[in-house]
């Protein structure tokens, strides 16, 4: 292996390590499962692995991070037909949080949105991308972005009722 790919190589497992975090909270959000968005991150950092060579240079990295994840998330939600068979208890570890009661309400009422309008909602409020910045990783205008915004926030403060308060609790 030669400098050049060592290096790379380096600057993959540097970005990877420092990233993983933040690519599986919002997996996770996106999909509301701990191990499915475990397969999420490490499927797209196999995406990631594959294209290093023509992205390491780029200044958006974390975009098409973003943009690999949001589009793996989507395409495993269109070709969901797995054999896998859920099972009634499994010994699992509490997800980390201050807060369990509001991330419970806050993961029913996203669950109930439609994948694309969940992607939205995670990458645009809980993930704190512009507008512009959704559009361009769906590949879409920023009038839509707003319209499944607003279709999705109103659909959101009905399904959450009086638990609407505990979101904006200190």
């Amino acid at each position: 292996m030669g400098d050049r790919e060592s290096t790379g190589l380096s600057q993959y497992h540097e970005f990877a390590s420092a990233r993983a975090g933040q690519l599986f909270r919002i997996a996770y959000l996106m999909c509301g499962d701990w191990h499915e968005a475990q397969d999420l991150v490490q499927t797209c950092l196999a995406k990631l692995y594959a294209s290093w060579h023509r992205i390491q240079n780029s200044e958006s990295v974390d975009a098409y991070a973003r943009k690999t994840l949001l589009h793996t998330y989507l395409s495993h939600r269109r070709l969901r037909r797995n054999g896998e068979i859920p099972i009634s208890e499994f010994a699992d570890a509490r997800a980390p949080g201050d807060n369990p009661e509001l991330r419970l309400v806050l993961l029913e009422a996203l669950s109930s949105l439609p994948p694309r309008n969940r992607a939205v909602m995670v990458l645009r409020y809980l993930d704190d991308h512009s507008v512009e910045a959704v559009a361009e990783m769906l590949n879409t205008t920023p009038s839509a972005i707003k319209s499944i915004c607003n279709r999705s926030l109103k659909q959101l403060r009905a399904l959450l009722g009086d638990d609407r308060e505990l979101l904006f609790q200190d």
